[in-house]
């Protein structure tokens, strides 16, 4: 693998982390919307990822010279979905989206859970940026070599 290959991953890894950031950032927005457009609750999001092959030229040329050898991969989005754990329901008589029985139901956003997967998410976003750090003094180095 060379250095741009390993960079091409690590940057997967950065748009990834920072797509699943500001989700979780849209969550935590949204923690206490009772009603949106569709007249519901907000209903948490999550990222869905994937592994996708890296679609270089040098990938591409080696797997068709050596087709035993293995893959590499990078990450993706899949997609953003809705996660479908009931609403959290609140007796709230007086609330303007209560309903008959005085309940109302708030979205299935729990705090404590979006800030973990923050936490997770920024420290993937971390390790990614100390992976191009690495090749980037790698780079370096190589060049070095040569003087």
């Amino acid at each position: 693998m060379d250095f741009l290959t390993a960079l091409h991953i690590s940057t997967t890894g950065l748009t990834t982390q920072r797509t699943r950031m500001n989700v979780i950032s849209t969550n935590l927005a949204n923690v206490n919307t009772t009603r949106t457009q569709s007249g519901d609750p907000y209903r948490r999001k999550v990222v869905l990822m994937e592994a996708k092959p890296v679609e270089d030229f040098e990938s591409a040329l080696r797997l068709s010279l050596k087709p035993e050898e293995e893959e590499l991969h990078g990450v993706g989005v899949r997609e953003i979905a809705a996660d479908r754990t009931p609403f959290r329901r609140v007796y709230s008589p007086g609330h303007p989206d209560a309903d008959q029985m005085g309940y109302v139901s708030y979205p299935n956003v729990n705090v404590i859970t979006e800030m973990a997967d923050m936490m997770i998410s920024k420290r993937s976003y971390e390790a990614n940026v100390t992976a191009i750090s690495a090749t980037k003094g790698m780079a370096l180095k190589a060049l070095e070599i040569g003087r």
